[in-house]
């Protein structure tokens, strides 16, 4: 009947109470005394919840048998010492330790610190992702004042976004400190996620790291197909480095490289990457295989693209005749890949080569024309390249003809330069182009000019001249330029203020040291730290928290 009045829902009728036998007294006495012990509160450790004079102390009473008890109000956690532990209260067991990297002190809020305590404490405490946007906003502002604590961060950890995005930022600026930590990944690539591995090959190769020689062919030995691509390139760069490198060493690698192509069949999608290695060895010992790569009208395109590339890249005169060759095949690309190679060899045949580039009806060509002018520094392509810059139909082939003639640098190509710079009705792309070239070599000369033009684009609202002519005179070196640096730090924007900062840099102009100190109070976000890095480039002896500090006190 109980189970069927469960299953129903029906409601059971109350049982009638039980009458328990009375229990002799000397019992209830001693149960009572016992009681009362057990329950007694422990002193609590002074260090804490240490007692205070207006805390009165309680005892608990256990209730007689019988007796009729009501649940006691919850009491204040001030009042008590058997609350149950809260957030704020001792925890039982070991201390637990502060993540790593995060120094002791008092807590403030976030609205108190400076832009770089606050990134600290993003590369502390961050997840990957706000790591991640940390290091590019770092690769933005080509600011390196976090790169010791981004070292600690790599030694510390193994999430795989974190490593590839801070061996990349590294690599990119050649930048040492990480190789104990790509040496691990490299060694234990069965153990590291794959993109670890690849930006770690990729940093010790950008960074010449000579120890790493062994450890690579070790790799590329083991046929791991998704790292052979990024060994063979840094073997190469390894090669090639010259300060760590002898030319004993260099030709050791060009071999095992040839080797491999020859006797290890590395797949197609790997043997361009040898090819581009050998170049970048640098060693004659790849000149004879890569001549024949190239003059093979039987192999495929790109590889003999890439071997004459090489070639140039070897820069010795035993690669040329196959060069030569290269420039009357049939195959544009192969014709055009040739000529762009010829930059680094000089010869009758070699101008003579370069200029008829020029003719060619396949743009590719004339950009590897105008490139090997460039190179060569060849006066007599000055002509070429300025008809190519006023009346080529492709856009490239105009933008690589200007910067050609920047690179030849003579009075001619200066002429032609200005000229193409001050001629208003000449488009915005070839105007501004125009300007950097001459801001290189001749700022002193142009500078006074390019500010009347850049103020006469913002008065007619031109903006994209108007950035463009600010982004040539951010990069210029002339005395001439710090009445507009000054301008810029008095009235212009933030744009302005980051192009002064860079003429700041680039030509020292002590007067306006007060001017750059003032940008760096945090109130001006981003800005305030490229303020702080150049002035710590003008005087080393400036305060890292450079600028006012946020105001702590209210």
């Amino acid at each position: 009947m109980l189970c069927t009045g469960l299953l129903s829902g029906q409601d059971l009728p109350p049982s009638p109470p039980r009458e328990l036998p009375a229990l002799p007294s000397d019992v209830m006495d001693r149960l009572i005394s016992e009681t009362a012990d057990a329950e007694e509160p422990a002193v609590p450790d002074a260090a804490s919840a240490p007692a205070t004079a207006s805390e009165p102390e309680t005892a608990a009473i256990a209730p007689a048998a019988g007796a009729e008890t009501e649940a006691p109000a919850p009491a204040a956690a001030a009042d008590t010492k058997t609350a149950a532990p809260s957030q704020d209260s001792p925890r039982s067991g070991p201390p637990v330790p502060a993540p790593p990297g995060v120094p002791p002190g008092p807590y403030r809020p976030a609205s108190q610190k400076t832009v770089e305590e606050q990134r600290l404490d993003t590369i502390r405490l961050g997840t990957e992702n706000e790591i991640a946007a940390l290091v590019q906003t770092l690769k933005s502002e080509n600011a390196d004042y976090l790169d010791e604590a981004l070292i600690e961060l790599v030694k510390n950890t193994m999430n795989r976004n974190i490593l590839s995005g801070v061996f990349s930022f590294f690599g990119e600026r050649e930048r040492a400190g990480l190789e104990d930590r790509a040496f691990r990944a490299l060694k234990e690539w069965d153990m590291e996620a794959a993109d670890t591995v690849l930006t770690a090959i990729d940093y010790l190769g950008k960074l010449k790291v000579e120890a790493a020689i062994d450890p690579l062919k070790a790799l590329l030995d083991s046929e791991e197909r998704r790292f052979m691509a990024a060994a063979f390139r840094s073997l190469g760069r390894i090669g090639g480095g010259v300060s760590a490198i002898t030319p004993t060493e260099a030709e050791g690698i060009a071999e095992y490289l040839i080797d491999y192509y020859t006797n290890r069949n590395p797949g197609d999608e790997n043997r361009r990457d040898i090819i581009v290695a050998l170049g970048e060895t640098g060693s004659p010992a790849g000149i004879a295989f890569l001549s024949e790569i190239a003059e093979n009208t039987d192999e495929r395109a790109p590889l003999r693209m890439a071997a004459l590339e090489a070639l140039s890249k070897i820069k010795d005169p035993a690669g040329l005749d196959a060069v030569l060759a290269g420039v009357a095949s049939q195959d544009p690309n192969v014709r055009a890949a040739a000529v762009g190679a010829l930059g680094p060899f000089e010869s009758p045949e070699v101008t003579a080569a370069i200029l008829e580039a020029f003719r060619d009806s396949f743009y590719r060509t004339r950009i590897g024309a105008a490139r090997a002018a460039g190179t060569r520094k060849l006066e007599a392509a000055v002509p070429y390249l300025t008809y190519r810059a006023e009346r080529d139909d492709v856009p490239q082939v105009k933008d690589e003809a200007v910067k050609a003639l920047g690179a030849i640098g003579t009075r001619e190509a200066e002429t032609v330069l200005a000229s193409f710079f001050e001629e208003r009705k000449n488009s915005d792309r070839l105007r501004i182009l125009a300007a950097e070239m001459l801001m290189k070599d001749h700022a002193e000369t142009y500078a006074e000019k390019l500010v009347a033009e850049m103020d006469d684009a913002k008065g007619r609202n031109q903006t994209a001249l108007y950035n463009g002519f600010l982004r040539a005179i951010g990069s210029a070196k002339a005395p001439s330029l710090e009445a507009v640096t000054r301008r810029f730090f008095a009235s212009g924007g933030a744009i302005e203020k980051s192009y002064a900062l860079d003429m700041m840099a680039n030509n020292e102009f002590r007067g306006l040291i007060e001017e750059v100190r003032a940008l760096t109070d945090p109130k001006n976000g981003n800005l305030s730290h490229k303020a702080q890095v150049t002035l710590e480039k003008l005087d080393p002896s400036a305060k890292a928290d450079g600028g006012q500090k946020p105001d702590t006190e209210s």
